[in-house]
């Protein structure tokens, strides 16, 4: 199943791949940058700038700065990835960034529970890498 993450909320879209990961479905992410994170932006900055300042740059722990990584981590933190079943889970799972060229002919399923009509403060997870440090052009 290959769905459209674009406008999408991360944490609910989160919730709706780990449960189809859990039941044996293959699932592919595309436009990862595009999903969002409701809050205040300034926030959701601080938090994940926090974390990645956590412990050391040589030993961890280690933090995503690529839209698609921090996606895979938000999906992660939600299975319980240290025992078989969910690490067997997270190999089904792919995450990218943009539309890959070798999905183009295939059926694309928007996330449909997770969109809404966004009526608070967001920001999404393109906007957030980049300001954790992700250099779009590498």
């Amino acid at each position: 199943m290959i769905i459209d993450a674009k406008n999408a909320v991360a944490g609910r879209l989160a919730s709706a791949v780990v449960k189809k990961l859990l039941l044996g479905e293959k699932i592919v992410i595309i436009n990862a940058e595009q999903a969002i994170m409701t809050g205040n932006p300034a926030d959701i900055r601080n938090k994940y700038i926090a974390q990645k300042r956590r412990g050391s740059p040589f030993h961890g722990p280690f933090f995503p700065k690529k839209p698609e990584h921090i996606l895979r981590r938000i999906i992660r933190g939600m299975l319980p990835y240290k025992k078989p079943k969910g690490r067997n889970a997270m190999r089904r799972l792919k995450v990218y960034y943009g539309f890959p060229k070798n999905l183009e002919a295939r059926h694309v399923v928007v996330a449909e529970q997770s969109i809404r009509e966004i009526r608070s403060r967001y920001m999404t997870i393109g906007e957030l890498a980049k300001s954790l440090g992700w250099n779009q052009s590498v």
